[in-house]
């Protein structure tokens, strides 16, 4: 009889517990992947629209994915990216329907990281997009000068690294390591250009700066030339003025004025 009742017991357990929370999270399983699914195309045809591709080209993001030998499509990968967060969100809802407090647990902390992962890809992106803004701008303020492009590609990069220190420091990825590590790269970053200009390419440098003081003082003897060119207009008005009124003087009769001519008075 114990045995029989124990049996009962357990059947009556998986068949009024178990099953129907098993039921019940194959339901919030599936009715999830359809909202997921639903949510993937709503942001594919956004960003789409939005033509978020050419956004990512201008900012010079999809040229830094091609170099590095990746077809990734952003708008694809951010679709897809809703898609498992929403995935995420349902697992860790049937996990709890299920009862499954440690698998829950797990995937609760993984819900919670992602935050922090946008976050990062977002800091990624920014660091790509102004660094080809930053090594655009040294480009076109140094023009065609020797070296102006090894400059503007030290910026560019510079800017980047300091962008995938920023993310690993939102990752919360060894956060000390990190930071001594930027520290490091910068220091010797530094000391590299300082020992580059102070003595391996010293004639780049002079170079360089001779270009920057030639194109100063051209700059400088041009607003000069012209304050000069300026003045002197001024001066042939001036004098122009006073040549005119000279000319009306000349013209003028000189003498006393000759006696008014006409009938005289006649006499009684």
């Amino acid at each position: 009889m114990e045995f029989r009742d124990r049996l009962s017991s357990s059947f009556s357990q998986v068949f009024g517990e178990l099953i129907p929370a098993l039921l019940g999270a194959l339901i919030i399983v599936f009715a999830g992947y359809l909202l997921a699914k639903v949510l993937e195309k709503i942001v594919e045809r956004f960003l789409r629209k939005i033509r978020f591709n050419q956004l990512m080209e201008r900012g010079g993001v999809m040229q830094a994915v091609e170099r590095s030998g990746s077809q990734l499509n952003p708008v694809k990968v951010l679709a897809n990216l809703v898609f498992w967060l929403v995935m995420f969100a349902v697992i860790l809802i049937a996990a709890n329907a299920l009862g499954l407090e440690s698998l829950a647990s797990v995937f609760s902390d993984l819900v919670g990281y992602v935050p922090d992962v946008i976050a990062a890809i977002v800091i990624i992106l920014v660091g790509l997009v102004l660094g080809n803004f930053v090594g655009g701008l040294i480009a076109a303020s140094v023009g065609a000068l020797q070296g102006g492009r090894a400059l503007a590609r030290i910026g560019k990069t510079g800017v980047i690294v300091l962008a995938i220190f920023m993310a690993l420091q939102q990752l919360g990825i060894a956060t000390d390591i990190v930071t001594t590590a930027f520290a490091i790269l910068f220091g010797a970053i530094a000391l590299a250009l300082a020992l580059s200009f102070g003595l391996g390419t010293r004639e780049l440098a002079g170079e360089v700066t001779r270009e920057w003081y030639e194109k100063y003082r051209r700059e400088r003897d041009d607003a000069v030339a012209r304050e000069l060119e300026a003045e002197r207009e001024e001066d042939l008005e001036y004098d122009e003025f006073f040549d005119d009124d000279d000319d009306a003087d000349d013209d003028r009769p000189s003498g006393p004025l000759p006696p008014p001519t006409g009938p005289g008075p006649t006499g009684l």
